[in-house]
């Protein structure tokens, strides 16, 4: 007996992998403006691991902002690609750099 051939379902685009980062939607965001590198890694952390749980496989942006308004340069953005690079990265799929560079866009695992 033949099998039966399922019908392909198109996947949301939210949850499509093969899209790329910058053209999917974003299904939430975090804004790390005025928090210390310290404060700005253990919020990422939280809310990777809440979003993750929500919905995994979505696309969510992190505001780090260029660091343009640190006397030393950019702060958070190096320490939140190291978090990613590193302690996040069996949490998440991919991650990139914005258009904006102000934000990593981050598809979940």
């Amino acid at each position: 007996m033949p099998r039966k051939r399922r019908s392909h379902r198109p996947k949301h685009p939210r949850f499509d992998p093969d899209l790329g980062l910058s053209r999917v939607p974003i299904a939430g965001q975090l804004d790390l403006h005025g928090l210390t590198a310290a404060e700005a890694e253990s919020a990422v952390r939280g809310f990777i691991d809440r979003s993750r749980r929500r919905q995994p496989g979505a696309v969510v942006l992190i505001i780090t902002g260029k660091g343009k308004s640190s006397a030393a340069g950019p702060v958070l953005r190096p320490a939140i690609q190291q978090l990613l690079k590193t302690t996040l990265s069996g949490y998440v799929e991919e991650w990139s750099l914005d258009d904006s560079e102000g934000a990593f866009r981050v598809r979940l695992r």
